[in-house]
């Protein structure tokens, strides 16, 4: 039987594994082995991007949601939340306010509704026109074909949309019966159909998650291909029904990061807030795993505390604009540089 080490080495090389040594991969991450595999990852990440980590500037636009998700605190049967949404006038003017710190990357994420598909537009439209050389990210979940394509029209770069677990019965347990794994796979399909740099993601150490469901998520992604893949640690959220569930393990994101590095090399992963509000350390240890993109918070400060999808949130120091040269001190401690440019994959600067 290959050793753990022969195992990953041949995975960060060939990105090639059964189902059951991807198992044994994700198995454990003592210290040792962990270390390991973060060596690995960065070294790949290095290969294909440097010590650059691509800085965005994120606005949550709107906590309003039509989704149900038990783990999120944005789900609309929470009645114990501020809703608010952001003015297409607030929108554009955080986006200025990260132009000016610098950043030429902007992520507009927020909850899934059905009724702002033409003030999306009309924003993007906006921003593009006082900023051409800003790249825009979308994250407002599940929408027709049809809202898609007006969005990447009106100029919207790319868009994420996490598939939050690749086993459609797993997918089940953490949804109500209205939302369907099928439905989440046919928008993928249709916004990478539209050009999109399309970003996918997952949570680790959800509830009814073991080993045998994080090597699915990376032959997922093996076949899935996406440009972006956000991955995070579960944080329970208190006005949810897995609010007493258990939090997921840093150590075993870290080392699902770097395995999603070697499997794809040229992919953007973020080092996520999830997992700076989960350790002290956590974005560096993310960028240290393999991830090549954070995204410190520009929402207006009045409505940062209202976007509570998990217990704990952080939208404050490096993971807020306002500590921009925090972040590029911790960044440059670690021999990193935070990069403001569009900070497009590899494959998309080609075009």
């Amino acid at each position: 039987m290959s050793s753990y080490r022969e195992i990953l080495d041949w995975f960060a090389l060939h990105r090639e594994a059964s189902h059951s040594e991807l198992e044994r991969l994700i198995a454990t991450a003592d210290p040792e082995r962990l270390d390991y595999a973060m060596g690995l990852a960065r070294e790949v990440a290095v290969q294909n991007y440097g010590h650059g980590v691509f800085v965005r500037g994120l606005v949550e636009v709107s906590n309003r949601c039509v989704g149900g998700c038990y783990y999120c605190g944005l789900r609309t049967e929470n009645r114990n939340i501020n809703r608010y949404a952001l003015s297409e006038e607030e929108i554009v003017e955080a986006c200025k306010g990260g132009y000016e710190l610098g950043l030429r990357s902007v992520v507009l994420q927020g909850g899934e509704v059905y009724d702002m598909s033409q003030k999306v537009a009309s924003v993007v439209g906006n921003i593009k026109s006082l900023m051409p050389d800003v790249a825009v990210t979308l994250s407002l979940g599940e929408q027709d074909a049809e809202v898609y394509e007006l969005w990447r029209k009106a100029g919207a770069d790319r868009y994420l949309l996490r598939h939050e677990t690749a086993t459609k019965g797993h997918y089940a347990r953490l949804h109500p019966e209205r939302m369907r794994y099928d439905n989440r796979q046919r928008c993928l399909a249709n916004l990478k159909t539209l050009g999109y740099q399309v970003g996918a993601g997952f949570m680790v150490g959800s509830p009814f998650q073991g080993t045998e469901e994080l090597a699915h998520e990376i032959e997922y992604l093996l076949g899935l291909q996406p440009p972006m893949v956000g991955i995070g640690p579960y944080i329970p959220q208190c006005d949810t029904p897995f609010a007493n569930q258990k939090r997921g393990s840093v150590e075993r994101t870290l080392l699902m990061v770097s395995l999603v590095r070697m499997a794809l090399p040229k992919a953007l992963i973020p080092s996520t807030t999830a997992l700076a509000s989960s350790d002290a350390q956590g974005m560096t240890r993310g960028v240290l795993a393999g991830a090549n993109v954070v995204m410190p918070n520009i929402t207006p400060h009045k409505y940062r505390a209202d976007y509570a999808i998990y217990d704990g949130k952080k939208s404050s120091g490096t993971e807020a604009g306002e500590g921009l040269r925090q972040l590029q001190a911790e960044l440059g401690a670690i021999g990193y540089e935070a990069v403001l440019t569009r900070g497009d994959h590899l494959d998309f600067m080609k075009r």
